[in-house]
């Protein structure tokens, strides 16, 4: 039979363009569908993409996006990275920024015109009747079903996945004229949302199937505490939701062929000398004490409050603290603060992707006290890497990390410190746990050498959505 056309659209695909795990994904899993379908993906060509590194060149093809009677320049770029042909939307409103989506502290004003030309431009990609499938990522994409909905004659089935339900794209209603919507959508079963203009609803409202990035995230997008608001109309439509877990690209994230590390490793006494020469580049004293690290964006659901106000008391155990990230400005003060004070916390602002592998292969225990998590990575990145993971037992980080008790030899999830009602009292609980386990260094390689063991990648994960796909296209 021959392979079926997709079309992945997200607005950040590694390596061009990261913000966070949409990007890694928006890589992977197109990576791991190209043996069942003929894979492109789209996203925007944001004016801090390296054009000459990746050879993307104009593919002079002309996408007429026009309105509010205002036609907007935009071009097709393109390049094959690693097997997969990538397209790029290229226009000024959209693409000549510093950000992605706006400083750490707020979006830019105009990102609903920006995000209606990206997706009307992929409408003009999908009209010449070459992609069975659309598969859309987060509120950056969410308009095209909707915009599907006016261009029946274009036949492509959606499927829409909720990375996070907490950024939503939410609009002021005077937006609807400049990216051309009529108000007939301006209701609450489609777009209105509290007198707002909701992207994300229009994704779960008109796309033929809803996924989201892990199972019980599926389910606790309904509840009231983690809903967002939506969790009414997320019940409504939950007959077309399904979970279904990240992976990880392997062969990207292996710490047996990693160039990133110091040493490469398959064993644990590889994984220490890593550690040793860590510390060393980043001014740590003591090779016997447990490294914790974390690795992330500094905001409030990441449990950057909980992290902060246990930070003194953490540093004050005998461990050494590594921490990598960016985000708002309170935390960076704060972190900062706290830092200048011990001696035993490294601190570094910004994101450095090489650095990160460095972290995971030297770390002993990873730090993700999410306030939510709709999947994760880190910490399926971490166990790969050999490095315990210590988590709040929520979305994707109840369904890829078991608490250690129950650790079998089962590879479907990794072991770990897990912990439920996240505060200090908590935290500090686990951390003290994780100490204890380092210092039972039979269980705690046990541990490891399951981790490092499990299928973390995205080989079961494409195998869902494979049939998934063939539910929307035959029913």
């Amino acid at each position: 039979m021959p392979k079926k056309s997709l079309l992945f659209v997200a607005s950040e695909v590694f390596p061009f363009a990261k913000s966070g795990g949409l990007a890694d994904v928006a890589y992977a899993l197109p990576k791991a569908l190209t043996k069942d379908y003929e894979v492109n993906v789209v996203m925007p060509l944001y004016s801090f993409v390296d054009r000459e590194k990746y050879n993307i060149k104009n593919m002079h093809q002309a996408l007429h996006v026009t309105m509010n009677t205002i036609m907007y320049e935009v071009e097709l770029h393109g390049c094959e990275y690693n097997g997969i042909e990538y397209y790029f939307i290229y226009s000024p409103v959209l693409c000549d920024r510093e950000f992605l989506y706006g400083t750490p502290e707020a979006g830019y004003e105009d990102n609903a015109l920006r995000f209606a030309i990206f997706n009307r431009a992929v409408v003009e990609l999908l009209k010449d009747g070459k992609y069975a499938i659309a598969h859309l990522n987060d509120w950056q994409s969410a308009l095209v079903p909707l915009y599907l909905e006016e261009h029946k004659e274009i036949a492509v089935k959606t499927v829409y996945t909720i990375h996070n339900l907490a950024y939503q794209g939410v609009f002021e209603k005077d937006v609807l004229q400049s990216i051309e919507i009529d108000e007939k959508y301006f209701h609450i079963d489609a777009l209105e949302f509290y007198g707002k203009v909701n992207f994300m609803k229009a994704g779960i409202a008109f796309a033929d199937l809803v996924t989201t990035v892990s199972p019980t995230y599926a389910k606790e997008i309904m509840t009231e505490k983690f809903g967002c608001g939506l969790e009414g109309f997320l019940r409504l439509h939950s007959k077309k939701i399904v979970g279904v877990v990240n992976g990880i690209d392997t062969e990207y994230f292996s710490p047996s062929t990693d160039k990133a590390l110091y040493y490469p490793y398959t064993n644990i006494s590889n994984k220490g000398r890593n550690k040793n020469e860590y510390l060393k580049e980043v001014s740590l004293r003591g090779q016997k004490k447990p490294l914790f690290i974390f690795i992330g964006r500094f905001t409030w659901q990441k449990g950057m409050d909980t992290l902060v106000e246990s930070l003194e008391e953490i540093a004050s155990l005998s461990c050494n603290v590594s921490i990598l990230g960016d985000g708002e400005m309170k935390y960076h003060t704060a972190l900062e603060r706290i830092a200048s004070k011990y001696k035993n916390i490294n601190l570094k602002f910004g994101y450095d992707e090489s650095l990160s592998h460095r972290m995971y292969a030297a770390a002993d225990f990873l730090l993700m006290p999410s306030v939510f998590e709709p999947c994760g990575l880190n910490q399926m990145i971490a166990m790969h890497y050999g490095t315990t993971p210590v988590v709040h037992k929520v979305g994707g980080l109840s369904d890829t990390v078991e608490v250690i008790q129950r650790c079998s030899e089962k590879k479907s999830k990794g072991c770990g410190i897990v912990f439920k009602n996240l505060n200090k009292q908590t935290l500090l609980k686990s951390v003290k746990n994780a100490i204890e386990l380092y210092n039972n260094k039979t269980k705690h390689t046990q541990i490891i050498k399951h981790n490092m063991k499990c299928d973390f990648s995205w080989f079961k994960s494409a195998k869902v959505y494979d049939k998934l796909y063939k539910r929307v296209l035959h029913g």
